[in-house]
């Protein structure tokens, strides 16, 4: 990498406990408020706890994407879930752990070991996951769906 690479956000307060995340190089905006779990928290909206946990799946996800791709891994489908846990400590609250479940489903059983492989690389290599101290768990699961599976 020859220069580093900037990512800008804006954030406008709207109401009460809720505000409004842009950038100026996206058309889409996302709205953000306090979390249910704190007070005057609000229902139904992504909380900052929300895009911490995702900005690591969505890591996972674009970084493995890549390297199935370098690699030349076919596959069928894709998931990660992740759940972030807060907890106090040191006195603090923080984002103590996240567990990071990516489900990749083959269709060549031929593909399994190059398909944790992948994994298991795309666990060292995400940049979210590498910038946090929250503990990360990850639980890699590799499926092979056969297509007479189908009929």
């Amino acid at each position: 990498m020859r220069n580093p690479y900037t990512y800008q956000v804006q954030l406008t307060w709207l109401e009460s406990r809720k505000g409004l995340l842009q950038s100026d190089v996206l058309d889409a905006t996302i709205e953000v408020a306090t979390p249910p779990e704190f007070a005057k928290g609000i229902i139904g909206v992504w909380s900052p706890e929300h895009l911490f946990v995702a900005a690591v799946s969505s890591c996972v996800m674009t970084t493995f994407l890549a390297l199935a791709e370098k690699s030349r891994l076919k596959f069928i489908h894709f998931k990660c879930n992740a759940i972030g846990i807060i907890e106090k400590k040191e006195d603090k609250l923080m984002v103590t752990k996240i567990t990071v479940s990516p489900i990749l489903t083959i269709a060549n059983k031929g593909d399994f070991l190059k398909g944790i492989k992948v994994l298991e690389i795309t666990e060292k290599s995400c940049i979210i996951s590498n910038s946090i101290k929250s503990e990360l768990i990850f639980f890699q699961q590799v499926k092979v769906e056969d297509a007479s599976d189908n009929k």
